[in-house]
C-alpha cells in the first residue's frame, strides 16, 4: 500500500486549482480521476464566463468566492497568459415589473461589494447595444470570458511541475477510515493508497464519494441532482458585443437563456435547465423554438433559422428547493480529521476555483 500526504478525487477546474495551490505545501500529492484525461466533465462544457457574484445570498460561500474570485483569476490569467477577455455584461429588463427586480438585483450586488455595476435606462442602452430590448438594465464592465481549457492546463502543468501525480480512468469504490487517514481503492485495481489527507472535488459524483466514506448524504444535505444546460450557437454574426442576460427565474436554478460570446466572438445562447436522472450530453433540436423565443425577449431581430445545436452541461445542483450554497467543509466535526467535502460546485464555481483552492488550504492549516 502506497502511503501519500493528499489524495484529491477529480481533475476539474476547482480539484486542478486544489492541486495546483496544495502541491506547494505538501511533499505528495495524488489526483485521482475517473475519465481519461483532465477537465473532461463539467468543467469543459459551460459558457466560460467570469461571473461577478452580484447574484448570490451575501454572506455566502458563492458570494465571497466569486467575488473574491473574480479578481483572484483575472491575475492569475494576466500573470500566466491565459486567455481572456473582459467584455461587460447587461442584466436587463423587459418591464415595469422587471425593473423592480434588477433594482433588487444591483443592490445586492453592491451589498456583495462587486465592483463596476451601474444601472443603465433605455436610452443608455441603445447606444452600446442597438439590437437590444429593454427598459433598463444592470451594466457590470467587469464580467468577462475565459478560456477554461488553458485555464485547466497551466493549473494541470503547475501541479505536475511541484511533484503532484496524477492517475487517470481510475474511479475511486472504496474509502475507509483508519487511525492514520484513509484508504482508498480504485475499481477494478488490486491498488490502496493511504492517505492522510482526501479532497473529494468528484463534481457530479462528489454526493457518492461522501457517501462512500460512509457519510448519510441526504440527511446531511448533500444529495445532488442533475440539472442539464443545453446551448445553441448563432449562425451569423453576432447583433451583440457584451454578454446579455435576462432577470434569473425565481422559480428555476439557473441564470435563464441568455447570450454569451467566447473569444473568438462567437454567439451561443442557453443554458436552459432541465432536471434529468442519467448523464446525457446531446442537444434536443427540438428545443429550437424555446431558444429562439427566449433570446428574442432581449434581443430583436434574430433569425430562427441561424439556432442551431451547440453542447450540454450539467450542474451537480444541491438537491431541495432555492438557491443552494456551495458545500465546502472540513468533515472533522464529524471525526474525519483530514477530509475535506466539495459538493454542489456548480455556477460560479469556474470563476472561483482558484479562491476555493485557498480556502480548502485554509481549512487544513490545524491538521
Amino acid at each position: 500500500m502506497e502511503n501519500v500526504d493528499v489524495t484529491i478525487i477529480g481533475a476539474g477546474a476547482v480539484g486542478l486549482a486544489i492541486a495546483a495551490k496544495l502541491s506547494k505545501e505538501y511533499q505528495n500529492i495524488v489526483i485521482l480521476e475517473s475519465q481519461g484525461s483532465y477537465g473532461q466533465g463539467i468543467s469543459s462544457r459551460n459558457s466560460e464566463v467570469v461571473h461577478t457574484g452580484i447574484y448570490y445570498p451575501t454572506g455566502s460561500l458563492k458570494e465571497r468566492l466569486c467575488v473574491e474570485g473574480a479578481h483572484t483569476l483575472y491575475s492569475y490569467c494576466k500573470k500566466y497568459s491565459v486567455p481572456h477577455k473582459i467584455l461587460g455584461k447587461l442584466i436587463v429588463a423587459t418591464s415595469p415589473e422587471e425593473t423592480k427586480q434588477l433594482e433588487m438585483l444591483f443592490h445586492n450586488g453592491i451589498n456583495n461589494g462587486v465592483r463596476g455595476l451601474s444601472i443603465l435606462g433605455h436610452d443608455d442602452i441603445v447606444k452600446i447595444e442597438p439590437d437590444v430590448t429593454a427598459t433598463a438594465a444592470i451594466y457590470s464592465s467587469n464580467t468577462g470570458i475565459i478560456d477554461s481549457h488553458s485555464l485547466m492546463k497551466n493549473l494541470y502543468d503547475q501541479a505536475v511541475s511541484e511533484g503532484a501525480t496524477f492517475s487517470f480512468n481510475s474511479t475511486v469504490d472504496l474509502i475507509e477510515q483508519e487511525k492514520d487517514g484513509y484508504v482508498i481503492g480504485i475499481e477494478e485495481e488490486d491498488f490502496r493508497l493511504n492517505s492522510r489527507i482526501v479532497i473529494n472535488s468528484a463534481g457530479l459524483y462528489s454526493d457518492r464519494i461522501a457517501e462512500l466514506a460512509g457519510m448519510a448524504v441526504d440527511d446531511l444535505g448533500y444529495r445532488l441532482e442533475y440539472r442539464k444546460g443545453s446551448y445553441f450557437s448563432y449562425q451569423k454574426c453576432s447583433p451583440v458585443k457584451l454578454l446579455v442576460y435576462p432577470l434569473p427565474d425565481k422559480g428555476e436554478k439557473g441564470l435563464g437563456i441568455h447570450a454569451t460570446l467566447d473569444l473568438k466572438e462567437r454567439l451561443r445562447f442557453g443554458p436552459d435547465s432541465e432536471l434529468v436522472k442519467l448523464i446525457d450530453f446531446s442537444v434536443d433540436v427540438n428545443k429550437k423554438d424555446t431558444f429562439y423565443k427566449a433570446a428574442s425577449q432581449y434581443i430583436r431581430g434574430l433569425d430562427k433559422d441561424s439556432f442551431a445545436p451547440d453542447m450540454s452541461g450539467i450542474r451537480p445542483s444541491i438537491k431541495g428547493e432555492g438557491i443552494k450554497d456551495f458545500i465546502i467543509k472540513h468533515e472533522s466535526g464529524r471525526d474525519m480529521v483530514g477530509f475535506v467535502n466539495l459538493v454542489g460546485i456548480e455556477s460560479p464555481g469556474l470563476t472561483a476555483s482558484i479562491s476555493i483552492a485557498d480556502y480548502v488550504s485554509e481549512l487544513l492549516l490545524d491538521i
